[in-house]
């Protein structure tokens, strides 16, 4: 194998980067479900042809793990003689292929160049409904996945370019909204169309082999940028733990995430074997999204802008305890999987910020999910409204936390409101941040928001996938918590009720209301040693209330005529008081 120059190598890896960009705006401008269109939950990659990332899009990091499990079941399943240029195929199986949930539907399109197959073209994209007990697909009782919605194994999707009608017709057939499940899953396979004529156009520029000799060399690229990042860290060893609020059965039961991760020369162990039992409910996660999760951790550490490709994978080594949470024997649930993702990162941030504390980070918001679904009182069809929410992020090393944001590996978009109100039978009448809900430290953390809904439609089937309702988010290094999430049913009226943070099917009526409050991010460091005129312009602001400005900063903000004003003496008083 003859290497590649650095310079057609560098030119290679931009326009690799490029399609895969390409692909996802074709994606997203394809979209029939707002959850694609507008919230964007979906990523994009090139592969080779044994099923390692090439190139991803990063919308969601944990597709870096769930790629090569899905060509994976792929290529157990099919032989290379039953490959053929224009074919497709599909799964959204957790455990024989990589989906993180059922939801999570993959396309991978075999590219082929002079006849030759290269590689795969491939997409993961969230369906509004594939079937199950609720709309939505996420049944927070599901005890296996069973109860998850249909499970497609990897198939053939589209044999030389002729799509398959029957399983279009099962997947419709199973879906509460069968345009939109049908509609998105072909505009994946466009998307991955259109990566297959740009790799061929790149051939065509480069030549296959300096093409296909380049992947080794941007994988060993990545590796070694990676390795030397680690071996400029002390050796040692750092633990982390958090828990998620429950696993939508044992309401009462935290579940416990915990790693420890094992640095010597430019290799890290990531120990999980701490890790609570697999639950009963759909709390579960399998290790190809562990593995994602260590890779996101590391793409933190060493640079946001790393190539994304096998080479990082080369660097990861775990270790995980079968029958456990983050190991669940089949058929374990694993639907609500994301928060126990984010309660994983946020330990495996707490680990690492032992092995390397110049990188730190309070917890934040984690991610949830809002689900209505039903059957429209006005065209009698099928309809699931799907939103994907964050909050707060944590304080960070020298900068305060983000409010309003999606936090750690969830990059989903919140869909806009015209937009909701436009297509579906709910009108929102709050959306603002939360005073006070982020927690106080050096550097604060971001805010939380609310936001509050009325139904205008019968029988709205309600489902909510969320966590830190309990388990507080948690700030670091003196910071304080953040402000924990809260979903109220029609607050202040006869029946107000305050339901868990996973919850399924209440079915609501017109004038019905419901308001969830998302969480506020940790603060980083003593709230005593923020800058005072800081704590000053979160009041201006909104952001901190004067009392809390006082209570928890010892910082003296008066209001005279309307305007306020910082106190400066007083506060020096206080704080030495303190």
């Amino acid at each position: 194998m003859s290497a590649v120059d650095p310079v057609t190598l560098q030119v290679i890896q931009a326009r690799l980067a490029g399609i895969v960009q390409e692909m996802q705006n074709s994606l997203f401008r394809t979209g029939y479900s707002t959850i694609i269109r507008e919230s964007q939950d979906a990523s994009c990659a090139i592969l080779n042809r044994q099923g390692e990332v090439v190139a991803q899009h990063v919308v969601l990091p944990l597709h870096m793990g769930a790629f090569p499990a899905c060509a994976a079941g792929i290529l157990k399943n099919y032989t290379a003689d039953e490959v053929d240029e224009g074919d497709a195929f599909i799964t959204n199986h957790p455990y024989l292929g990589g989906s993180p949930h059922a939801p999570d539907m993959a396309v991978l399109s075999p590219i082929f160049y002079k006849g030759e197959w290269v590689g795969f073209a491939a997409n993961l994209a969230h369906k509004s409904d594939i079937g199950g007990p609720v709309p939505g697909s996420c049944w927070s009782q599901a005890r296996e996945i069973y109860q998850e919605g249909l499970h497609v194994p990897p198939v053939k999707y589209a044999h030389k370019y002729q799509t398959s009608k029957d399983l279009e017709a099962v997947l419709g057939c199973n879906s509460r909204t069968p345009e939109l499940v049908v509609g998105d899953l072909r505009g994946q396979v466009g998307a991955a169309r259109l990566g297959e004529r740009r790799f061929q156009e790149m051939m065509e520029r480069y030549g296959k082999e300096t093409i296909l000799n380049s992947f080794e060399q941007l994988f060993a690229l990545t590796e070694a940028r990676v390795r030397a990042e680690i071996a400029s860290w002390p050796d040692g060893a750092g633990e982390g733990e958090r828990f998620v609020d429950s696993d939508g059965i044992d309401l009462d039961k935290p579940v416990r995430l915990h790693v420890r991760i094992e640095k010597k020369g430019d290799r890290l162990l990531f120990d999980f074997t701490g890790c609570a039992d697999q639950t009963k409910g759909p709390a579960n996660i399998r290790p190809t999204i562990v593995r994602a999760a260590c890779c996101y951790l590391l793409t933190c550490l060493v640079d946001p802008a790393l190539a994304i490709n096998y080479g990082l994978a080369r660097t990861i080594e775990i270790k995980v305890r079968e029958g456990s949470v983050v190991n669940p024997r089949f058929p374990a649930p694993v639907n609500t999987y994301n928060p126990t993702v984010h309660a994983l990162v946020e330990s495996l941030l707490e680990a690492s910020s032992r092995i390397t504390p110049r990188k730190k980070v309070g917890d934040g918001c984690s991610s949830r999910s809002i689900i209505i679904g039903g059957r429209s009182n006005k065209t009698g069809k099928g309809y699931v409204q799907y939103e994907i929410f964050g909050g707060g992020s944590g304080g960070r090393s020298g900068k305060d936390g983000v409010s309003g944001t999606n936090v750690n590996q969830s990059n989903a978009k919140i869909a806009p409101i015209e937009i909701i109100e436009s297509e579906f039978a709910t009108r929102v009448r709050r959306f603002e941040l939360i005073a006070d809900s982020g927690g106080p430290g050096t550097f604060r953390g971001g805010l939380g928001f609310v936001r509050e809904y009325e139904v205008l439609d019968n029988d709205a089937r309600f489902s909510l996938r969320s966590t830190k309702h309990t388990v507080a988010p948690k700030g670091i290094d003196g910071g304080g918590d953040g402000k924990t999430g809260r979903c109220t049913l029609n607050p202040g009226m006869t029946g107000e009720r305050v339901i868990p943070s996973r919850f399924s099917d209440h079915v609501l009526h017109p004038g019905d209301v419901f308001s969830l409050e998302t969480p506020g991010g940790g603060g980083l460091g003593n709230p005593l040693e923020r800058d005072p005129q800081r704590v000053f312009n979160d009041v201006r602001n909104g952001y901190v209330t004067q009392a809390r400005a006082r209570e928890v900063y010892r910082v003296a903000i008066a209001q005279i005529d309307g305007d306020f004003v910082l106190d400066e003496a007083q506060t020096w008083a206080l704080r030495a008081a303190k």
